[in-house]
């Protein structure tokens, strides 16, 4: 009998699925559990992203040899205009749409209080070995530099780290997304805050969403009449990335994914493992925008004059 292979855009939809659904008939002990691993992977997450960074930036940029500081320099200046751009564009977007959406105060005081929340039955603190600045600004010194000097033995060494990196990436991380995907639906659902405040803010989150949809079009029908490939297609291999990011929050710990589908768009694998882990720290263009928009909207709501 022929075994089905789920991608893993459907293992993800399957999760935010079951997560929610369980979380209305699972027992505390039970959802404790995975409450636990979800407190553990994230943990496991905080403390691997750094090295990841390290690890595939570092031999990234060596391995662009004389072309590495220029291509550095247009990606930080390209992440800088999109962040720049999607935080005006939430902004007025906002104004414009946000108004006729506002809720009562009273209604959202009671959301936001209405969560009962849901410890694990332990913690294990994984101090990561740096933050993710320290580890791009390392990258960034040793991939410059080893390109420079056209070193080898360190390049090596960077190499292999690189494996053992994609080795937990593809062994470890993408494997246990989908169940952490699952274990944090069901901690909100659980915790009531799935009817509670997305009930509350299901219009607004709507619009956040749609406008992300929008940005997301922009850019890449700009990156696209450059290569003169499809943008919609380029965007299909791209869901489960961001179906990823949308369950995690994160936009480092939907690095694995987003690397994987980035390749698979056809991008190089020199250029993807440089610029995706560079990217998911520099490049906010989608954090801007809800910032702005979920400020906006608490402005707008509390009466706190908004410019």
């Amino acid at each position: 009998m022929r075994k089905i292979k789920i991608p893993l855009l459907g293992k993800v939809l399957i999760a935010i699925g079951l997560g929610i659904g369980c979380s209305y008939f699972f027992p505390l002990p039970i959802i404790r559990i995975f409450v636990t691993f979800s407190d553990l992977f994230g943990e496991f997450l905080s403390f691997v992203v750094p090295v990841l960074i390290l690890a595939l930036v570092a031999p990234g940029i060596a391995d662009l040899g004389q072309k590495a500081g220029k291509l550095l320099g247009i990606t930080a200046l390209l992440a800088y205009v999109f962040t720049v751009f999607s935080g005006f564009l939430g902004y007025f977007s906002g104004r414009l749409i946000f108004p006729s959406l506002m809720m009562d105060a009273g209604n959202m005081s009671a959301a936001m209080d209405n969560s009962n929340d849901i410890l694990s039955y332990f913690h294990i603190e994984m101090p990561p070995l740096m933050d993710v600045m320290s580890a791009l600004i390392i990258s960034f010194i040793l991939g410059i530099g080893l390109s420079k000097i056209k070193g080898g033995l360190f390049v090596g060494i960077l190499k292999e780290l690189q494996d053992v990196i994609m080795l937990v990436i593809e062994k470890v991380l993408i494997p246990l997304i989908p169940f952490f995907i699952f274990s944090i639906f069901l901690k909100m659902g659980a915790e009531g805050q799935l009817g509670s405040i997305l009930g509350q803010f299901v219009l607004i989150i709507l619009v956040i969403f749609l406008m992300s949809v929008l940005l997301l079009l922009i850019q890449f029908s700009i990156a696209f009449a450059v290569t003169g490939k499809n943008p919609f297609k380029a965007l299909k291999v791209m869901l489960p990335a961001y179906v990823t990011a949308l369950g995690t929050q994160s936009s480092a710990a939907t690095i694995p994914v987003t690397l994987a589908q980035t390749k698979k768009n056809g991008v190089s694998d020199e250029v993807a493992d440089f610029v995706i882990p560079l990217c998911a720290t520099i490049h906010l263009s989608g954090s801007c925008l809800k910032i702005a928009m979920c400020t906006l909207a608490i402005c707008l709501f509390s009466g706190i004059p908004c410019g």
